[in-house]
């Protein structure tokens, strides 16, 4: 028994041991791994490799040795340092990072960098070092010493104030740097006095250079002293480099002579008050006088008493049918410029229905000056028309008119050269000659020149084209500027010569129209009394007219036919407007005679004017006529030539059609009238187009009638038809002519139109040399035509 017991004693003594004993199992790298990865899959576990792919790091981990190595580094260290140190990717440490900033609102990530409070307490005990041993830090140089943001570093900063940082910040204006409070105090005292002893204006940017006061804090601290009163004075112009400090003592004396100065002259120039020191003399004006009535000029303003005179002098000299030259009444210092706009206002405030006009700017004529004046003339008139009668009682335009064309048109040219220059000598030398007056007229009627546009320049160069056989009523001039002048000089012998000038400019039209009525007056007297040979003579005349018109109607045809289908319709459309235009005219005018609707100028007639006509005529002369009217509008000349035969047909006139030998004298009269046209004028884009219509008959035999803008088809037509150099030289020509027109066009929207444009091209060189060229080229286009060369081999 007792060996049993024994040896159940040593089992449960093994069984014990086997109990207590541990069990070792032993796994291998690769099965570690698997298991990890598993774990790691299911998310069951979360660790994160190393660099070197032999640890796994737990986030915890990752986080606490960053909060080790931020505490041995200070409180500051970069994100991409802790990469080393850690070893574990960059995106880890930067997710860990982030968390921790979380967390720890001790801890703030500035750039890349995790800085903690106490790295902050520590900059800012620094700062307060230096602050303390020079008076003054700025933020900017703290950032370039720390290399942190100053935003970031002004924050920080302004929040240890006071408590580690003993010194104050200008938190409204400038946050850039820190003072102490008896830097502060220095600076207030040292800008209390030098402000003080300063008794004119004075730019501050000049005290601070010299000086050495910092900018915004000596601002602040003048703010501050002028606003409580501790300074006397003002500080205009903003913190600027403008910003200009004012005594009151000097700004008392300065307002008292201004006020001194304009109650006795009853203006200020604007030069004078900025000499006194005032940068803005406008704006100052404008606040100190804002109850007073005052009138702001070009580099004065004037007070109601002298607009209140000059405007009394105006309606004197209205009311007594003189002139008056308003410069003498204003202050010598007011320019003509002022003088103008100064006129211009006090015409505004009158009634604008009275008779009275302004001429130079500066001088009022009353309407009935201006008639006095032209009364002057009404005896000569009549002197000369009986003259003009005797001599030539013709009033229809020849072709030796024609010939006289450019050379007007130079002539014209020049004397408005010449019209200028005197103008400028008369207004340096009669300023003060002015005209008396009496006071009830406030009527005034001021004459406005008017802009001319592209579309009026287009059609003066249209113009400027004449056809040789296009009929129009000369105008008989009656006499010429400097004719006119001498006559008004005996008659109004106190007139300035610049008010001389611009009324006998004015007359010059009036004039001759009036003079054009007094002839035809004579005219029709001399005609009543006429015999009856004469009167068959006029419709002979009248006929041999006509058939001329007819006549050349059918040549430019053939000119016309030349031309693409474009083209075609463009020049027939320019024919139909002129001479067709003309031609049906002169039939209205010729059958409106029997029931006195004729006109004296029958190029003055309208559509609507003719439609009058067609309804005092009779049923066998109103539908042809009527179509010949219609066919004014269309594009086609056959057609219009067809009614024109059925209309002289019903009307009895007969229209002689021309043979080839009248041809080829009508051809060769053009040519030469062109030719002529040719030699005298010097405007190149008169010499283009003239040029232009001419190689076209020299090479086709046919003449043309063409406006302004068909010369570029014109160009075109003939590259095949003249020689090469001669087209490139055309072409070039033409292309320097385009240039000119549009710088001229650019210039004369800027230009003043109530002056001539004598600076036109002053600053600008392109004009200039295109101008120059031009010039160069102009005797080669004109030997195109002038001298003759073979025009091509198939003409040859």
């Amino acid at each position: 028994m007792s060996a049993d017991w024994e040896e159940i004693r040593r089992l449960a003594a093994d069984f014990q041991r086997a109990q207590l004993s541990d069990t070792v199992q032993r796994l291998s790298e690769r099965n570690c791994i698997e298991i990890v990865s598993k774990l790691i899959a299911e998310k069951q576990l979360d660790v994160v490799h190393t660099l070197d792919g032999k640890e796994y790091v737990t986030p915890t981990q990752i986080t606490k040795e960053i909060r080790d190595e931020l505490q041995v580094r200070g409180g500051r260290v970069n994100i991409v340092e802790l990469q080393q140190v850690v070893n574990v990717d960059l995106t880890h440490i930067e997710s860990r990072a982030n968390e921790l900033v979380k967390l720890d609102k001790s801890i703030q990530l500035v750039l890349g960098q995790l800085v903690e409070d106490n790295y902050l307490d520590q900059i800012a005990e620094e700062v307060n070092d230096k602050l303390q041993e020079a008076g003054q830090v700025t933020i900017s140089e703290l950032c370039k010493a720390y290399d942190l943001p100053g935003d970031f570093l002004t924050e920080s900063l302004t929040a240890r104030l006071g408590k580690i940082i003993q010194g104050k910040i200008d938190q409204s204006n400038n946050r850039s740097v820190i003072y102490t409070e008896t830097f502060v105090a220095r600076h207030r005292a040292r800008i209390r006095g030098l402000f003080t002893a300063i008794t004119k204006p004075t730019p501050v940017i000049n005290l601070i250079s010299q000086y050495g006061f910092q900018e915004h804090l000596l601002y602040s601290l003048l703010e501050e002293l002028v606003n409580c009163g501790r300074l006397k004075g003002t500080v205009v112009g903003g913190r600027q480099d403008k910003a200009v400090f004012i005594p009151d003592i000097y700004a008392r004396t300065q307002s008292n002579w201004i006020d001194a100065f304009f109650k006795q002259n009853g203006y200020l120039e604007f030069d004078s008050l900025s000499r006194l020191g005032i940068p803005d003399p406008v704006s100052y004006v404008r606040k100190r006088y804002k109850s007073a009535h005052l009138l702001y000029l070009k580099s004065v303003c004037v007070g109601q008493g002298i607009v209140d005179q000059v405007e009394a002098s105006v309606e004197e000299a209205i009311s007594s049918g003189s002139w008056l030259d308003i410069l003498p009444l204003l202050p010598s210092c007011l320019s003509d410029e002022d003088a103008g706009m100064l006129l211009q206002q006090v015409m505004r405030t009158l009634n604008k229905s009275s008779s009275a006009r302004v001429f130079g700017d500066t001088i009022v004529i009353s309407e009935k000056f201006i008639t006095e004046c032209s009364n002057v003339f009404n005896g000569l008139m009549h002197h000369k028309a009986e003259k003009e009668m005797k001599n030539s009682p013709v009033f229809l335009v020849t072709e030796e008119d024609l010939k006289q064309a450019a050379v007007f048109e130079n002539a014209t040219v020049n004397k408005k050269d010449k019209r200028e220059e005197r103008r400028k000598r008369a207004s340096e030398g009669s300023g003060s000659t002015r005209g008396g007056g009496g006071s009830n007229a406030r009527e005034i009627k001021i004459k406005k020149s008017k802009k001319k546009t592209r579309k009026d320049e287009d059609s003066d160069d249209e113009s400027q084209t004449v056809s040789t056989n296009k009929p129009k009523e000369r105008e008989i001039p009656f006499m010429s500027l400097d004719e006119i002048q001498n006559v008004l000089r005996k008659h109004a012998s106190d007139c300035p010569d610049e008010l001389i000038l611009e009324l006998s400019e004015n007359l010059i039209r009036p004039l001759t129209k009036s003079y054009q009525e007094v002839l035809r007056s004579v005219f029709l007297s001399s005609s009543t009394s006429a015999s009856g040979t004469t009167r068959k003579q006029t419709m002979k005349d009248f006929q041999e007219e006509l058939s001329n018109l007819y006549n050349n109607i059918r040549l430019f045809e053939r000119g016309i036919k030349h031309f693409s289908d474009e083209t075609q319709s463009s020049l027939a459309k320019h024919l139909l407007k002129t001479i067709c235009t003309d031609i049906t005219n002169m039939i209205f005018n010729f059958l409106a005679a029997d029931f006195m609707m004729a006109v004296e100028d029958y190029s003055t007639i309208t559509s609507e004017v003719r439609k009058k006509m067609l309804n005092k005529l009779q049923e066998e002369t109103k539908g042809p006529l009527s179509k010949l009217q219609g066919s004014l509008s269309g594009k086609s000349i056959e057609e219009f030539l067809s009614f024109l035969d059925t209309s002289v047909e019903a009307c009895g006139i007969l229209i002689k059609k021309g043979d080839k030998k009248k041809e080829r004298q009508v051809l060769f009269q053009h040519r030469q009238a062109l030719l002529e046209q040719v030699k005298v004028t010097e405007d190149p884009a008169l010499v283009l187009h003239l040029t232009s219509v001419l190689l076209f008959q020299l090479t086709t035999h046919c003449m043309l009638h063409a406006p302004g803008r068909c010369v570029p088809q014109i160009i075109a037509f003939l590259h095949t038809k003249i020689p090469q150099d001669q087209h490139e030289l055309l072409a070039n020509y033409q292309g320097l002519v385009v240039k000119q027109l549009i710088g001229q066009t650019k210039h004369n929207d800027n230009e003043d139109h109530d002056t001539l444009g004598d600076t036109a091209t002053e600053t600008e060189k392109g004009p200039e040399s295109i101008r120059k060229e031009l010039q160069e080229l102009t005797t080669a286009i004109k030997d195109l035509v002038l001298r003759p060369r073979k025009i091509s081999n198939t003409e040859e």
